[in-house]
């Protein structure tokens, strides 16, 4: 189910904080086994989205980030993006920059989230989405 042209979304990014996190092997291609036990406290940055012609992202908050070509929320939507369709994102940042509790990956799974409602495209995992180990 796509959009309607003029409805404007939102998608929460929640933080995740680790209780414990044991590392228990590496797997052939290099990346880490692990153990985790993690919580998702009420605290969390929020996107919103509306159908655009281009794909834009603006960064809002306290947090100082930039909303470059660099930026794993933008990176997402490139990734995803079909062929004729744009958003213009929004990134409320309330989430500490750097601060271990997941936020750019976060970020990056609620845009990929809010996106395929958005555009009405399949799972992101069909989309052959490579941006990181988390």
């Amino acid at each position: 189910m796509t959009a309607e042209p003029t409805a404007e979304l939102t998608e929460d990014a929640p933080a995740k904080v680790n209780l414990t996190l044991h590392v228990t092997g590496r797997r052939s291609d290099g990346y880490h086994l692990l153990d985790s036990l993690v919580v998702f406290p009420d605290i969390c940055d929020r996107l919103r989205a509306t159908r655009a012609p281009d794909l834009t992202l603006s960064v809002e908050g306290t947090a100082e980030l930039g909303a470059g070509p660099d930026n794993l929320v933008l990176r997402a939507a490139a990734v995803l993006r079909p062929s004729g369709q744009g958003a213009r994102i929004v990134l409320d940042k309330r989430l500490p920059v750097a601060a271990g509790i997941g936020g750019g990956s976060a970020d990056a799974a609620a845009a990929l989230r809010l996106l395929v409602r958005l555009w009405g495209v399949g799972s992101p995992t069909d989309a052959g989405l490579s941006l990181g180990a988390d």
